[in-house]
């Protein structure tokens, strides 16, 4: 395992906790003010999928660091790949918690917007770590 892989995998690894954490937190905040018989589906529905979204894609993101390993990119390619993997879960669990709906019927919040966001970084960082392990066959 190369020290680039070591540090990414370990910032990961680091960043599991803080989701789990930080969600918890961000929860007892909105229990203290509006109580949870008070959220609505919605707003539980984008909780859910921002935990959810952030252990399965921070998971992937540590493969990913693994594989690049392998890669033939240039260093600054292989380092764009890497953070692209690594931010991008962040981004996206952060786009549900952020952009959940005050209300039932409401619109989303305006963090909602990170979803998208994160999705095509994510989709260019897996696609190009892909194209990386074919390259270097």
């Amino acid at each position: 395992m190369s020290d680039e892989t070591r540090w990414m995998v370990a910032l990961a690894f680091i960043s599991l906790p803080t989701i789990a954490f930080g969600g918890h937190f961000l929860l007892s905040i909105l229990r203290r003010q509006v109580g949870t018989e008070n959220f609505t589906p919605v707003q539980r529905d984008y909780f859910r999928a921002g935990h959810a979204h952030a252990g399965v894609l921070v998971l992937l993101a540590i493969v990913g660091q693994l594989v690049l390993d392998f890669s033939m990119f240039d260093e600054w390619a292989v380092w764009a790949l890497r953070i692209g993997l690594f931010v991008s879960p962040l981004l996206i669990s952060g786009g549900f918690f952020g952009g959940a709906p005050r209300t039932a019927d409401g619109p989303p919040g305006p963090l909602v917007k990170l979803i998208p966001t994160g999705a095509i970084l994510l989709s260019l960082s897996t696609l190009g770590t892909g194209l990386s392990l074919l390259i270097s066959m």
